[in-house]
């Protein structure tokens, strides 16, 4: 789908026993260093910008109900 990404990227998605819910295990190698903050902030920041209503980001310990409805 993404030729550009051949060989840079895999994962796995994989549905959860729930009704409103599932996971994904997404595996990247970057070109460069990165720290887990540095990832976190760009989700956050996709999260309010360009991915608004389609990804949500939070540090908050929740649950799959807190987020029924959520994008």
């Amino acid at each position: 789908m993404f030729p550009e990404l051949n060989g840079k990227m895999d994962g796995i998605a994989m549905r959860i026993p729930t009704p409103n819910g599932s996971v994904v295990d997404l595996k990247v190698n970057l070109g460069k260093s990165t720290t887990v903050e540095d990832v976190n902030a760009k989700m956050k920041e996709a999260a309010s910008g360009y991915l608004k209503g389609i990804l949500e980001y939070t540090d908050d310990a929740i649950v799959t109900t807190d987020i029924v409805g959520n994008p």
